[in-house]
């Protein structure tokens, strides 16, 4: 029988078209928060890095998913399916990246407030 291996399917366009727009509009929020927290007047320390590096590393991936998914070879499976992968480990490293950065912040401000004023 000649059937077809369901890996080389290809994609419908307005399937991949919806992947597109939640990947933008996922990776503008995820961009929007650094924006964000860079504009913080609180000044940056250097544990800070601790946060920075896997949101700048999921963001970067963010993009190269949003990058393979824009080209047309996309619409091949397996190609769809790899730029899902590279997109979800980058979203998760972002928010693994945001959450560590909301715990250094209430860290920060739980030490704060247990130091004796001067």
């Amino acid at each position: 029988m000649d059937e077809q291996d369901p890996k080389e399917e290809p994609i419908e366009t307005m399937f991949r078209n919806g992947t597109i727009t939640v990947v933008g509009i996922l990776l503008a929020f995820s961009l929007g928060f650094v924006t964000h927290w860079a504009a913080n007047p609180v000044p940056w320390q250097l544990h800070d890095l601790f946060a920075v590096v896997p949101i700048l590393g999921g963001i970067a991936l963010q993009m190269r998913a949003l990058s393979i998914l824009l080209d047309v070879g996309s619409l091949r499976r397996p190609v769809f399916d790899r730029a899902n992968r590279i997109f979800m480990f980058g979203l998760v490293l972002t928010a693994c990246g945001v959450g560590l950065a909301i715990l250094l912040d209430v860290f920060e401000m739980s030490v704060r407030s247990t130091l004796p004023a001067r």
